[in-house]
This record gives structure tokens, C-alpha cells and sequence, in this order.
């Protein structure tokens, strides 16, 4: 297939009219297992934990759900179609980081809290300034963590309805079009969360991750069938149409690029490294992976569940090779730059061709790309929903119920506050993507996965296994390692003095890595360090209790 034949619009009313009906049959699907759902939540338990009947399977669907997100689908796919090799690393990381999450953190967590990570970092801690960071913390992670699928979404409904620069839909141009559609999938995961809870939220994920496993199959399937599985001249063509040559096979085209400065050359292997142990710890600390864990009823399926999860997720990422190495040489990095500078748009842009070259014209290029376009955004609303119900969780549980209402509030009052903090944290996400656009969607949750291992990672990790931590060492780990991941990732090049930039005109950054969590990960871990020992607070009989109950489950909710 000739990649000139590719830049071929879809913007006819055949392929709008399908993209459209596609996606509002999904809404329409989901919606109405959402609204199933709240018929059966009926308790705070129900609304935040599903009821714990979700078997290790379903959750294990679940947490596959919530994990590959449009950062999985279109941004790696994005990336290994742009850098090739480089672009990989971020499949390597997503998936290496599930290990940290098996070993050291989903039993004990599942044995030890009720609905979210403060549950037990307060468990031998004084409840409210640690509930009140822990809160904070969750928020700030899952507003990164949102902003990186809303730009998703934005970046795809161009594509979707054949938007490009000198062409309009319903009146709007392209850049209007893809505000509109941040708008539109932030109140979709609003009402998911404020009528569904994490029962209807659940059953959305599991839907979503056999749709999404299922497209990708088949496109992965599509793309070694035209090569006849010859997976040499698939490599052999992707670094052709990439404009890279060889070296889209190598090594160093986006990290540890060499160049003429030693310190420009050094700095970009740093923030390979900075990316990678971001990628690895991150998934640890990761507030709506993490309240998986309580959605199942003992800590033997909390494990089955993990261990189907990396079953599933491992599988999809081994996809994402053929996704971005097919894009790369079926569509062309320059096709794919010119929908999309992230690359965001490079897996609906492959079935596109696709479809084109299997089905037969325009309109079996739409019928593909529409059926892909729907998986797309039934994984942005998924992932959007697990993330805003993890984030409004806290609120309601962790600062309202606990913090001003010091366990006194009603069970009513508390989901009444979480569906109120619902529409307060999508509203901030839908305003600050807008601003993000220009940037891929992978890169931006490998900031959010920096921020969760420098702030909830360490006092997740202190709090179960060292006898000696206490309440300001917890303070200090979250406090110190938020502060420093969000204020290096704002005087980065991510926010400003870049083309690709949030803030492309202005420049007032000083640190020259585009991920923090080199300097910030450690820093959460010292400041944890810090605190504990300069404040004579210990509870070694508390210790030992927490430490009973997150190895053997006993007196668990």
C-alpha cells in the first residue's frame, strides 16, 4: 500500500454518519449499565468498592480497563510509529511496573484499608493531617492522569470526523472541535461516576477491555497478514516510510540522543532514566489502580485479579509493537505528523489504511477507522471515570467524612459529597487539557506515574514495612515528594520554553528533564526518612497490628 493513499479524507457523510452512530451506540451501551448500576448501590461500600463481588477475573478485566488507557492505545502506539524503538520503552516500563504492584503492594493494601490508599496510611497515623494529604495527593495525580485522556479524545475527533485545518463540522474548525470534545467526554465521566459509582464504573472497564483487546487483535492480526508474517520486512518498511532509516530501529532517536553538547547529550540519557524509573514505581502509587484492590472480597482474589491483569495487559502491549511499527510503515511518519505532531492519532490512522486496503476503498477505510475510533473513546471514558471516582473517593471518604466530619458523617452525606467532588475535578481536568493539546498522551501519564511514586509510593512503602514511621514522616513523603514532582515538571520544558510546550511563547524553565522522577522519586523517599526521624512519635503496638492484618487479612473490612 502506497502511504500517499492514506492521506485519503474520511470527512465524506458516510464515514461521519458511521464514527457517530458507533460512538453514541457505545453511550448509549454503557450508560445503560450505568444506570443498572445504581439501582445496586445502596451503601457507601457499594459506591465505592462495588459491593466486593467482583470475582479475580472480572477485576482482573477491571484493572486492564483502568490501566491501558488512551495513553496505552494512541499514545504508545503514537510513539513507536515517531521513534520506533525509543517509542517502545514505554510499553517495557507500563508493563515491568505491574511486578512492583503485585510484590509489594496489592495484598497488603486489599488486607489493610476499606475504600482508598489513606485507609492505611491512617491506619497507625493521626487521622486527619494524613487523610488531608493523602486526599491531596490523589487529586493531584488523577488531574495529570485526566488531562492525559481528555487530549486523547481531542486529538481523535478531528481524525474521526475529517477535520483538518481548512475544513469545518457543524460550524466548528478543528481546534473547536477537539474542545468541544474534551467538554463532552468530561461530562460523559461525570455522570458515569455521580449515577454509577464503582459498580457501573467496573462493568464499563470490563466492557471496554474486551473491546479494545479485541480491536487491537484484529488490526495486529491485519497488519503481519499484509506482510504474510514476515516480521523483517515489516521492520524493513516501517523505518523506510518512518524518514529515519535505520535508525528508527535503534536506539537514541527520542533519548540518549547524542548530540554536539556533552551536557545536552547527557541530560537526554538522564531523562531516559528519569522516564524509566517513573514508569516502573509509578503504577504502585497509582490512586485508581490502587482502589481496585477493596473491590474484591478476599486478598487471594486481590491477587488472582492482579495476576490476570498482567496477563491481559502484557498481551496488549506486545499489540502495541505491530500497532506502531504497522502505522509506521502503512501510513508514514509524515502522515502522521501532519493529523496529529504527538502522534496521537497514529492507530486510528492504521485503520484506516487498513480498512482501505482489506475492505475496499473510502468507505471500508471509514468502517475500520470508526469501529477503532469507538474503541478509542469507550477507552478514554473508562479510564476517565476509574480516575474521577478514585479522586472524588478521597474527597468524600478520606477529607470530608474524615477530616471535617471526623467519622461522624452519614454514609448518604459522604457519597452525596464524592458525586459533588465528581463534578468539581472533572470540571478543573476538562479546563486545564485544553492548555495540554500539543502533547502526547504517553508522555503526559508518564508525569502523572512520576508525581504518584514520589508522593504516594514512599509513605505506601514506609507505612507497611517500617516500624519507626509516623505521622510526619507520612506528611513529609507526600507533601515534599508532590511539591518537588509538580513544581520540577512546571519549570520543565513541558510547560514552557519548548515548540511542543503547554505554553509554547513563553520560557521560564530551569530544569532540563522532561520527567522529574529522577530528582523527585528519591526526594519523596528522603523526606519520608526526614520526618520520621525528627519527630519522637512511634506505635510499635499499632505497627504490629497493621502488620498482622496486611499478611493475613484478619479483622479487614
Amino acid at each position: 500500500m502506497e502511504p500517499h493513499l492514506l492521506a485519503a479524507e474520511v470527512s465524506t457523510s458516510t464515514s461521519r454518519g458511521l464514527t457517530i452512530t458507533l460512538f453514541l451506540v457505545f453511550v448509549a451501551i454503557t450508560l445503560g449499565i450505568t444506570i443498572w448500576a445504581s439501582r445496586q448501590t445502596k451503601t457507601a461500600t457499594d459506591f465505592y468498592a462495588g459491593g466486593r463481588q467482583f470475582s479475580g477475573f472480572q477485576n482482573g478485566m477491571a484493572i486492564g480497563g483502568d490501566y491501558m488507557s488512551a495513553a496505552s492505545f494512541l499514545g504508545i502506539a503514537g510513539l513507536i510509529a515517531l521513534y520506533g524503538y525509543d517509542g517502545f520503552l514505554y510499553s517495557i516500563g507500563f508493563l515491568v511496573a505491574w511486578l512492583v504492584a503485585l510484590l509489594l503492594v496489592a495484598e497488603y493494601l486489599r488486607n489493610s484499608g476499606r475504600y482508598t490508599m489513606a485507609d492505611v496510611l491512617a491506619f497507625r497515623m493521626r487521622q486527619r493531617p494524613v487523610r488531608t494529604a493523602a486526599s491531596v495527593s490523589t487529586i493531584v495525580v488523577s488531574i495529570f492522569y485526566l488531562i492525559a485522556q481528555m487530549v486523547g479524545a481531542g486529538a481523535l475527533v478531528s481524525l474521526l470526523l475529517g477535520i483538518k485545518a481548512d475544513t469545518t463540522f457543524l460550524g466548528m474548525d478543528a481546534d473547536t472541535a477537539k474542545v468541544a470534545t474534551i467538554i463532552l467526554v468530561g461530562a460523559l465521566m461525570i455522570v458515569y461516576v455521580v449515577v454509577g459509582g464503582m459498580k457501573g464504573t467496573t462493568y464499563v472497564q470490563i466492557v471496554k477491555a474486551f473491546m479494545l483487546m479485541t480491536g487491537a487483535l484484529i488490526m495486529t492480526l491485519l497488519v503481519l497478514a499484509h506482510y504474510k508474517f514476515n516480521l523483517s520486512e515489516l521492520l524493513g518498511d516501517a523505518a523506510q516510510q518512518s524518514g529515519k532509516g535505520d535508525a528508527f530501529l535503534e536506539p537514541g532517536l527520542r533519548y540518549g540522543v547524542e548530540s554536539a553538547s556533552a551536557s545536552a547529550t547527557f541530560y537526554s540519557k538522564m531523562d531516559l532514566l528519569s522516564l524509566g524509573i517513573a514508569l516502573v514505581l509509578g503504577t504502585a502509587g497509582l490512586p485508581h489502580i490502587l482502589t481496585r484492590f477493596y473491590t474484591v472480597p478476599t486478598s487471594r482474589i486481590a491477587r488472582k485479579s492482579v495476576l490476570w491483569a498482567i496477563g491481559i495487559i502484557g498481551t496488549f502491549y506486545l499489540f502495541t509493537l505491530a500497532l506502531g511499527f504497522g502505522a509506521a510503515a502503512l501510513v508514514g511518519g509524515q502522515a502522521i505528523t501532519a493529523q496529529d505532531k504527538a502522534g496521537n492519532t497514529a492507530a486510528p490512522q492504521l485503520a484506516q489504511a487498513l480498512g482501505i486496503d482489506y475492505l475496499g476503498g473510502e468507505t471500508g477505510g471509514a468502517i475500520l477507522l470508526a469501529v477503532i475510533a469507538a474503541v478509542a473513546f469507550a477507552t478514554i471514558l473508562a479510564v476517565v471515570a476509574g480516575l474521577t471516582l478514585a479522586s472524588s473517593s478521597s474527597v468524600a471518604h478520606d477529607f470530608y467524612a474524615n477530616v471535617i466530619r471526623r467519622g461522624n458523617a452519614s454514609e448518604r452525606d459522604e457519597v452525596r459529597v464524592a458525586r459533588i467532588s465528581a463534578l468539581v475535578i472533572g470540571a478543573v481536568a476538562i479546563a486545564l487539557s485544553i492548555f495540554a493539546q500539543s502533547l502526547n498522551v504517553a508522555f503526559l501519564v508518564a508525569l502523572a506515574f512520576a508525581v504518584a511514586a514520589s508522593a504516594n509510593l514512599p509513605a505506601i512503602l514506609y507505612s507497611l514495612f517500617w516500624k519507626r514511621f509516623n505521622t510526619a514522616g507520612a506528611m513529609w513523603s507526600i507533601y515534599g515528594g508532590l511539591i518537588v514532582a509538580v513544581g520540577l515538571v512546571f519549570f520543565s520544558p513541558v510547560v514552557s520554553g519548548s515548540p511542543t510546550a503547554m505554553f509554547p511563547d513563553n520560557d521560564w524553565h530551569f530544569f532540563p528533564l522532561s520527567n522529574p522522577g529522577l530528582i523527585s522519586i528519591p526526594a519523596g523517599f528522603l523526606a519520608g526518612w526526614i520526618g520520621t526521624v525528627i519527630s519522637k512519635e512511634s506505635d510499635a503496638d499499632k505497627y504490629a497490628e497493621l502488620e498482622v492484618r496486611s499478611l493475613t487479612g484478619h479483622g479487614a473490612h
